[in-house]
């Protein structure tokens, strides 16, 4: 794991280079702390700052093949690197260390961009090559691991978080409206968005060719959601299950320093831990975040799973204090406007994390999207049954959907039964399965004023049409595209996930994000299941290795304390908030709108306060915290400093081809 970042730039002295690069890279120095390096030629330089995890004493980059033609800066781990190591082999490669690295550099080399779909890992990367002056910008096929870059003119500059960009002179922040009402619309950035004008993120699943003073972007991989796997009956589908994840866990594992697991107290994490803890020579560790407040707390689960396996297990308990303290810091490192307040004990839990000596952790992100977890799957297929369903089944479905929730009465069953009449047909073209979810961000995007544009999903609608399979895709599968596409890789893999863990030099893998396990979930989903157990194939394919209490628990998303947190600790920068004079430093802000919202979290009681009312609070808070520290670069927090740059390891000049 590292970070990477570079740029071409025919209008720059290649004199500058060493002052721009180690600039860039010291931004980004908290994703690789144990060194540096760069290579630098006329109007190019790029470098990397590492992680060491796979052959830590000879994986230092930049890397180059033989003839020091092509040159590679990489982020990431590709987990089956072993076996493409051995099949280059046997084409007549060879290597000079053990390290990934050099497989992603060799493969690319032996079968060009064809080797991406090879690669089972996560992972950003910037290969160039000296003799035609090209750069590849290369990213995972789930947008694991981030990659942004920036174009002007005949120059680009790219690196693994955009705050590297605060190094380039001249170069100046702006909140891009737009963006940010389609962030707010469906809580979350599309592929390509950033929130920011003149900032794109390469799309997962996408590599680009930067050549001339051109950027073209390759589509590499699309989701799919079919399979050709046989099930003969159930007891086959639950073998196949363990088996396929069991392989993916073992995979996960492969690392020169100890890997741990992030338990959230759910049965996807839980999983994870057995089977790491099965194929581990000795005891692993276990992380976890506990709440003050019951209604986030999961604990008693935490320490079930964790005495089963018997891991060296390790909480950072939660006070609304700590969310209102850290929370600056991981909006920093998010970059992303937020919904929500989970991604900061995620920030602290990391922080614990290293602080163990602990550089590798695995997580069961990504298994909700794969084997159908949220209660927006089986929604989707009521909805779309609704008007065919007499109406005391109608009634009797919805009773045994939200069994999880304490509150839950008939009350509650009468009101949902207008509102699936309401939404039973499609509103909005190929939307069909998030329109409930939408109304929540319809009423946040309204904080947006945006001249001419009154559609917060007109993006995304746009990012459905050039998707040719997309309308042969059943409810369902659209409902899972559209979660890969926003969701996971926008919120859960980065600001939640990848971005706070690497906040403190931690790397974090997600075993059901490989893609034989989402090959065999479509294998599987709604087979031998009356839709309402959600993951039920997967509880039984793991009933007998973990507690019966976190099985047959039913889905508790992750969740921690919002607003209330805030109103109760009152941190000095709400002034952002509170002051007419900060508002107006957002000048795309509807003021009233907002200043009706801060008035009444600040005079209204808790539970008072609706879900949407709640997430766009977060909102802009996080886009007035984003402004105060990108764009007016007064910085806020003591994680907001561009960071010390880690012992410089390798320095290349290639005009003279001499290397220190």
């Amino acid at each position: 794991m590292c970070g990477i970042a570079g740029l071409i730039n025919p209008e720059f002295s290649v004199e500058e280079f060493p002052k721009l690069i180690t600039g860039l890279l010291s931004a980004i120095a908290h994703r690789g702390p144990d060194g540096a390096g760069y290579v630098m030629a006329d109007n190019f330089v790029m470098g990397s700052v590492r992680l060491a995890i796979l052959d830590p004493e000879a994986g230092i980059q930049p890397i180059s093949d033989d003839s020091e033609r092509y040159w590679l800066c990489y982020n990431g781990e590709i987990y089956n690197y072993l076996e493409l190591r051995s099949e280059l082999e046997t084409l007549g490669r060879t290597f000079k260390t053990k390290c990934d690295t050099e497989v992603v550099l060799q493969a690319w080399l032996q079968w060009g961009e064809g080797c991406l779909n090879r690669f089972n890992g996560a992972f950003g990367f910037a290969l160039y090559d000296r003799k035609t002056k090209q750069l590849i910008l290369a990213r995972d096929r789930f947008g694991k691991r981030p990659l942004f870059y920036v174009q002007q003119g005949k120059a680009i500059y790219f690196a693994s978080e955009m705050k590297a960009f605060l190094a380039i002179p001249g170069f100046a922040f702006e909140q891009d409206p737009s963006q940010l009402r389609s962030i707010l619309g469906q809580w979350t950035p599309l592929p390509d968005q950033t929130g920011f004008k003149g900032i794109s993120s390469l799309p997962m699943g996408e590599w680009l060719s930067f050549q001339d003073g051109q950027a073209e972007r390759h589509i590499y991989s699309r989701l799919s959601f079919k399979s050709d796997i046989p099930i003969q009956n159930e007891a086959d589908a639950l073998d196949k299950i363990r088996s396929t994840l069991s392989d993916s866990v073992a995979l996960r594992l492969r690392s020169d320093v100890e890997v741990g697991v992030y338990l959230s107290g759910g049965i996807d994490s839980a999983i994870v831990a057995h089977l790491a803890k099965s194929h581990a020579e000795q005891s692993i560790a276990t992380f976890s975040v506990t709440f003050e407040d019951a209604q986030f707390d999961e604990s008693a689960e935490q320490k079930l799973v964790a005495q089963r396996i018997g891991s060296r297990h390790l909480a950072r308990h939660i006070r609304h204090s700590d969310i209102a303290q850290a929370c600056p810091d991981a909006v920093y490192h998010a970059e992303i406007p937020a919904f929500r307040s989970a991604f900061v004990p995620m920030y602290l839990l990391s922080k614990l994390t290293s602080e163990e000596g602990v550089k590798v952790i695995l997580s069961g992100e990504g298994a909700d999207e794969a084997f159908l977890g949220y209660d927006l799957f089986k929604e989707t297929l009521l909805r779309q049954e609704w008007d065919m369903l007499p109406d005391d089944v109608r009634r009797e479905r919805l009773k045994r959907f939200y069994p999880h929730l304490s509150h839950y009465g008939d009350q509650d069953t009468a009101a949902l039964t207008g509102l699936y009449q309401q939404f039973s047909t499609e509103h909005m073209p190929g939307l069909f399965s998030h329109e409930l979810r939408f109304q929540n961000g319809r009423f946040s995007s309204r904080l947006i004023n945006v001249d001419g544009e009154q559609n917060p999903f007109a993006s995304l609608s746009g990012l459905i049409s050039k998707n040719s399979d997309f309308d042969k895709m059943s409810s369902v599968q659209k409902a899972q595209w559209l979660e890969y596409k926003t969701l996971l890789s926008g919120y859960l893999l980065s600001t939640q996930g990848e971005r706070m863990s690497l906040a403190h030099g931690v790397e974090n893998r997600c075993p059901f994000l490989d893609p034989a396990v989402v090959n065999i979930a479509a294998a599987t989903n709604l087979k031998f299941d009356d839709g309402f157990r959600e993951k039920r194939l997967l509880r039984e394919a793991f009933r007998g290795d973990l507690p019966a209490a976190v099985v047959d628990k039913r889905k508790f998303p992750y969740r921690a304390p919002d607003t209330e947190a805030f109103v109760a600790e009152r941190p000095d920068y709400l002034e952002l908030l509170l002051s007419d004079t900060e508002l107006e430093k957002l000048p795309f802000l509807n003021k009233k709108f907002a200043r009706l919202l801060i008035n009444k979290m600040f005079t209204t009681s808790p539970d008072r306060i609706s879900t949407k009312e709640n997430q766009t609070f977060m909102f802009l808070l996080n886009i007035a915290l984003l402004n105060y520290q990108f764009v007016t670069r007064k910085g806020l927090g003591s994680g907001t400093s561009l960071g010390t740059l880690p012992p410089l390891q390798r320095v290349v000049d290639l005009r003279t081809c001499s290397a220190s």
